[in-house]
């Protein structure tokens, strides 16, 4: 492993603690942690443990503010109106428990959406309304979809991708914005693959909650979130989870929970410091373009043109490549594969469904290689023949 305490190009491989017999093509998973940043949880981890007490209670609340700051200001945020969380699903959770309801309310999503947010939505006891955006959908027909299902009446809140987990569709949340500020509708950006990934300020979104995962693109330790809250929100955050600093509000409020592993949140500042040693817009030209490989080279293989690969809507680090239409557009369906895929081709990758097919969803990152793509697009059609349905 390198040693240095920051990751450079060179043996770029060596920086991650990935098995080198296998292909890892889901970055955006779960993200990968940089061996430096590991180190450096580790270190904090340490410190916690040789004096718990002095590490609870001896300014926590001055170090979470710090990675606060700076992740805010990665990702052009208020770090007043910011709250570190675990991951976008809590976020979610905190603006849903903080929005008064009302009998009948309706919260907007289109079918791009991640389920585990529509659950939180069902959870908290308002309706869904699921505005059908198709893959090859323009920016301007997603905008007019989202925007004629609002009804004032009754809708409490618009929920919508920055990047699309199941699709990669980078959606156009900017438009929705402006077009919903006439409505007095909110509005929630899940930007869970976008930190890191894009290039964003988050102010400039002009969203009223925007939740980004860091542990996926920008190379924080797993459970690293941010919440970000426009002013006029901000009072009326709560969190179902009630510690001493309560009373505190928000940030502090949410962030704080007695005794929480608060080593990842104290080490993202590493994996920010990890990604500007490699250019991150060098690493997002990487990834672009390596992603954008993949899908070409793995669609050709499955005899599909460019005309039948979906355009991602900007240079995003993901691509899809829809699989033969033969086969069962399942949850479960999607599952055996991707595991088989796992287990028989030594290849990690996502497999979702979408409108009954499946997609299979590829990730580049700076550890990826173009053979890794060749090799997948080389064996898969032949698992893929032994797939009966």
């Amino acid at each position: 492993m390198i040693e240095a305490s920051y990751v450079g190009w060179d043996r770029i491989e060596e920086s991650f603690s990935l098995d080198p017999s296998r292909s890892y093509l889901n970055h955006g998973g779960f993200g990968v942690t940089p061996v430096p940043v590991q180190r450096a949880q580790q270190r904090l981890r340490d410190e916690v443990e040789a004096d718990p007490q002095r590490f609870f209670t001896r300014g926590l609340s001055d170090r979470l503010a710090h990675t606060r700051r700076t992740v805010a200001g990665f990702l052009g945020a208020d770090p007043d109106g910011s709250a570190l969380v675990t991951n976008v699903t809590t976020g979610v959770a905190v603006v849903l428990g903080s929005l008064a309801g009302r009998p009948g309310d309706e919260i907007v999503v289109t079918e791009h959406g991640y389920g585990a947010v529509n659950l939180a939505i069902t959870e908290a006891g308002a309706g869904i309304r699921t505005v059908p955006v198709g893959l090859t959908a323009s920016d301007e027909e997603i905008v007019a979809a989202v925007l004629d299902a609002v009804d004032p009446a009754r809708t409490r809140l618009v929920v919508l991708d920055l990047v699309a987990s199941s699709t990669a569709r980078r959606m156009p949340v900017e438009a929705v914005a402006r077009g919903l500020r006439a409505t007095g509708v909110p509005l929630l950006v899940d930007a869970a693959h976008a930190p890191g990934m894009l290039p964003m300020s988050i102010d400039a979104l002009d969203a009223d909650f925007v939740v980004g995962n860091l542990h996926k693109w920008a190379f924080a330790p797993r459970g690293t979130a941010l919440l970000a809250v426009s002013p006029k929100w901000r009072g009326a955050m709560r969190t179902r989870v009630v510690s001493w600093a309560q009373d505190a509000g928000f940030p502090r409020n949410v962030e704080e929970h007695g005794t929480a592993d608060y080593t990842a949140w104290l080490a993202a500042p590493t994996g920010l410091f990890t990604l500007r040693t490699l250019d991150p817009e060098r690493v997002r030209r990487h990834n672009a373009d390596l992603v954008g490989y993949g899908q070409r080279t793995v669609g050709a293989a499955l005899g599909l043109t460019a005309a039948d690969l979906p355009d991602p809507g900007g240079p995003v680090a993901m691509r899809i490549v829809p699989l033969p239409e033969r086969l069962a557009g399942t949850v479960e369906s999607a599952v055996a594969l991707r595991d088989r895929i796992s287990d028989e081709l030594r290849t990690e990758v996502a497999v979702n469904p979408f409108r009954g097919r499946l997609l299979l969803r590829l990730a580049a990152q700076v550890y990826n290689r173009a053979e890794e793509y060749d090799r997948l697009a080389a064996a898969l059609p032949g698992l893929l023949a032994t797939v009966t349905g």
